[in-house]
């Protein structure tokens, strides 16, 4: 009995029910939502210190024997991704003390985000194909109606593009699903992976690998199904889109790590050059994407779409510096997003507006914050010596090694275009001048009183220091990737830590 593994679904389940029984005080509902979080994390961090000695660490529920029981398994990467959800948890639940309207708060808020939080630990955790798909829809859900809290009309048609397409996404999951179970008797993960071989007819099983493809490219807003996301993402309260823009895509792109390593590596060349040549339209089209766009999030919610290229090509190339280069981007970008998103969020509270032209000043006023958008700004463009800078060089060598020339290229120049979306907004949110038609500069200059800046600035800070460690102290979380590489290169490990090493 192993209970780190359990602890990051069981903890944010138990807060948001404790958060509904606290229905009429807000205050205790936000107490829980900081308090549980720091639980969260430090779940995920036990987890990893776990990973990281015994290398896997698995659960049977009910006392089965796999793969007859619901299983949690977790490695180095699952682990990787708790911690992150935990720190991600953590600065929303702050953050959302000072920017969330009472109005939300009163409609359930704080027990959608720990439903969310549950849902993408336990999709991260589970070893069944089935309940990957439960989890995803948990998600879902719960993103759903975070997205229409508020109900204003924009937000509404957002929602509506999101939970279309997301639908669209789990009907594929789910038909995909069933065909692979009618092939090889098994939902069990590791199962699947061991009996994937003796199927005769490989040309529907490449069919269903490629069914599994869309949906999770779907799930992580890949070329060419990525539209809901910069068509969503804008519209909640600027705490839920800095929520989704650090880890619901990122579901989407672990999903296909885990299965596209695990599962389906009979095919390669074709499954893989595929995912390839997805990779590098969504790191092309997201960046161009955001060039045209002159509102805040809808710039940063294109980039989204452009980073997860980069972590989709570690996948492709499918060797074990891409595939440590690809994870090593999902930690440093799960940082840096939504911490971008955080900024953009606390500009909209001193100017009112998301649109470029409606702002500036902010460097006059708030120094600070032009440095807490700086330091995760330059880092997505990949500027040295912070996190991005070795998530993209290790990306780009393993491309290079593989002689993969034009999407070398390719990466290279969304580097530069998604430096100057970057300069775009710096030149017109933090350097030009406060605009005319703003008439109160009062609150720019910090002269009101303040009684929540705190809220605002110590998750922006805190996780721009950890893009700056990630960046100068880059060896650990280098290290830490090269061993989720190894494990994902052997699948034969993840087989026997849930089935034991006497399976055939």
């Amino acid at each position: 009995m192993s209970p780190e593994i359990i602890l990051p679904v069981f903890i944010p389940l138990t807060a948001g029910a404790l958060s509904l029984a606290l229905w009429r005080s807000i205050r205790y509902q936000r107490i829980l939502g900081v308090l549980a979080n720091i639980l969260l994390l430090w779940s995920g961090i036990w987890l990893l210190m776990s990973t990281t000695d015994q290398g896997f660490v698995t659960m049977e529920m009910g006392s089965w024997p796999a793969p007859f029981s619901i299983v949690f398994v977790a490695d180095v990467l699952a682990a990787i991704m708790i911690v992150l959800t935990g720190i991600i948890g953590l600065a929303i639940a702050i953050y959302s003390l000072a920017s969330t309207p009472r109005g939300h708060e009163k409609f359930g808020y704080y027990p959608l985000m720990h439903l969310l939080l549950a849902g993408v630990a336990g999709s991260f955790l589970t070893g069944d194909i089935f309940n990957l798909f439960v989890w995803f829809e948990v998600m879902l859900l719960a993103s759903f109606a975070l997205l229409t809290l508020g109900g204003e009309r924009a937000q509404m048609e957002g929602a509506i593009k999101y939970v279309t397409l997301n639908l669209f996404s789990s009907a594929i999951f789910l038909s995909a699903v069933g065909l692979l179970y009618g092939m090889v008797g098994t939902l069990n993960m590791a199962d699947i992976a061991q009996k994937i071989g003796q199927v005769e007819d490989t040309g529907m099983l490449t069919v269903v690998a490629m069914m599994f493809m869309v949906s999770f490219g779907v799930k992580a807003a890949a070329f060419p199904l990525f539209f809901w996301l910069p068509a969503s993402y804008h519209t909640p309260q600027v705490a839920v889109s800095a929520l989704f823009a650090g880890l619901l895509t990122k579901v989407g792109v672990y999903a296909l790590f885990r299965m596209f390593t695990l599962v389906f590596t009979q095919d390669v060349e074709y499954t893989h050059n595929i995912l390839l040549w997805a990779a590098t339209l969504t790191m092309l089209t997201g960046v161009l994407g955001a060039a045209a766009q002159f509102e805040f999030r809808r710039i940063l919610s294109f980039h989204i779409v452009s980073q997860i290229g980069y972590m989709m090509l570690g996948l492709a190339l499918f060797t074990p510096l891409a595939i440590i280069g690809g994870v090593f981007y999902i930690m440093h970008h799960i940082i840096v997003k939504t911490n971008l998103f955080l900024v953009s969020g606390f500009t909209y509270r001193l100017l009112g507006s998301y649109e470029l032209k409606d702002l500036g000043g902010v460097y006059k006023y708030r120094p600070l914050l032009a440095v807490l958008f700086l330091i995760p700004a330059l880092s997505l463009a990949g500027i040295p010596p912070l996190s991005g800078f070795f998530a993209k060089f290790v990306v780009i060598r393993a491309a290079l090694e593989a002689e993969a020339y034009l999407v070398t290229f390719v990466a290279l120049l969304v580097g530069l275009l998604t430096l100057y979306s970057m300069i775009k907004i710096w030149a017109e949110v933090f350097w030009k001048k406060v605009p005319d038609h703003v008439r109160n500069t009062e609150e720019l200059k910090g002269k009101l009183n303040e009684k929540h800046a705190w809220a605002y600035y110590l998750p922006m800070v805190g996780l721009a220091i950890c893009t700056l460690i990630i960046g100068l102290y880059g060896q650990p979380i280098y290290e830490l990737a090269e061993m989720s590489a190894e494990q994902l290169m052997n699948p034969q490990l993840y087989i026997e830590a849930v089935l034991g090493g006497d399976q055939p």
